[in-house]
């Protein structure tokens, strides 16, 4: 019993970065994937759910040993003409994720007030901007936090009220399949799963607890637990990601719906609050907007972080780089945003665009932690090697077939 309340304290730093899994760039990717190919591409969701476990917990392990997080590594243990770039991508990533959710809590605005698309955009981007510089974003994160997770929750038991063809679902989960034309759309679930600027800010949220300072033992026990929160934290992202799905399967590819908008999506909501549309879209819209603000918020963090590290310096939000970081970030979203004409093929793509950059951060990431005088002791086994480039293959095959299919 007190081994499990001990266990309880290190939970919190994979929960955070789970937020990025309902986030609106996840809902578009995950309707579009059940409602266009039914249950054939759920291996996807699985594939980058254990890709994603391998990795956080291999970012939270440098964080833990060294202090220091990704970008602060980078800048310390790799020549400005490798870490610069690499790293600059990694700062479009986080503002290709904050796109998505800005533009997720315009349409969430948009659907509850009618209010234009860029004015509730602007109004998201303002709300997440002051949250982030006067620090005030933790009085609201657990409740934020919590009225999304209760969202995935009723996305859950939804599933025991709609006709879901568990069998195929099953098959799907662990048989892969490239349905034609399906490339961009694994793309964006990958992308949208396995975010690179999630790595970034696990690394960073691990390293601002200091645990390097406690010792060895103390290290080594905190590389246990985080492997738990890792581990529970993913799984939950995977059970919501799947929900979400095999509703859209069950809902859109059975009736054989294309879906062309994140407002079409509200219909899965049918099942659990009956055919009250209003009900439904007003609760969705609500979903989509907590999970928007939520979202740029851990995105604003990451792009903070990993400009800050540029400079050989921690997040913190009352130093100049941490600011410029989260002002690029949102601002440059904000931004992109004003350009959207569609804006369900534009939450797709954003998601796209991780995956591309994805390649860089895993190589990065496994450089720094399989290197003995980044880690010490500590550097990855050779079985943590070869499990971490089996993923980085699979990353840089699946882009390769993206590129290929894009210029064939």
């Amino acid at each position: 019993m007190v081994g499990a309340l001990n266990a309880l304290r290190f939970l919190g730093p994979g929960l955070l970065v789970t937020v990025g899994f309902i986030d609106p760039g996840n809902w578009a990717s995950n309707v579009a994937a059940g409602s266009q190919y039914g249950y054939q591409l759920l291996w996807v969701v699985t594939l980058s759910t254990i890709m994603l476990i391998v990795l956080q917990h291999n970012a939270a392990h440098l964080g833990i040993v060294t202090g220091s997080c990704l970008a602060e590594s980078a800048t310390s243990h790799l020549p400005r003409w490798i870490s610069r770039p690499v790293l600059g991508s990694a700062v479009l990533a986080s503002i290709a994720t904050a796109f998505a959710e800005i533009l997720g809590g315009g349409i969430a605005l948009q659907m509850l007030f009618h209010l234009p698309l860029k004015i509730g955009a602007t109004l998201t981007a303002l709300v997440v901007a002051g949250l982030l510089i006067w620090n005030s974003y933790r009085r609201l994160e657990k409740l934020i936090v919590g009225f999304v997770s209760l969202i995935g929750l009723a996305f859950l038991f939804e599933l025991t009220l709609v006709d879901t063809r568990w069998g195929a679902a099953v098959a799907g989960w662990v048989t892969p399949a490239l349905p034609p034309e399906s490339i961009l759309i694994i793309m964006s679930v990958l992308g949208a799963v396995v975010m690179p600027h999630n790595l970034f800010l696990h690394s960073e949220v691990i390293q601002n607890r200091e645990w390097h300072t406690q010792g060895e033992h103390a290290i080594i026990s905190h590389l246990k637990f985080e492997w738990l929160d890792t581990l529970v934290s993913m799984i939950v992202g995977w059970m919501i990601n799947s929900a979400m799905i095999l509703l859209a399967a069950a809902t859109f590819f059975r009736e054989k719906t294309v879906v062309t908008s994140l407002e079409q999506a509200e219909k899965m909501l049918y099942p659990i609050l009956g055919h009250n549309g209003p009900l439904a879209a007003t609760v969705f819209a609500l979903a989509l907007l907590c999970a928007g603000l939520t979202a740029t918020v851990t995105a604003g963090m990451a792009g903070g972080s990993i400009f800050s590290g540029l400079f050989g310096r921690h997040y913190d939000i009352q130093n100049t780089p941490s600011r410029m970081g989260v002002g690029l970030t949102v601002g440059l979203a904000l931004l992109g945003v004003m350009f959207v004409t569609n804006t369900f093929q534009a939450l797709i793509l954003s998601q796209v665009l991780l995956s591309i950059q994805l390649p860089f951060t895993i190589v990065l990431q496994i450089y720094l932690t399989s290197s003995p005088q980044v880690m010490g002791s500590h550097a990855n086994t050779s079985w943590g090697k070869i499990w971490l480039w089996m993923i980085a293959i699979v990353v840089i095959c699946l882009n390769l077939i993206l590129l290929w299919k894009t210029i064939t």
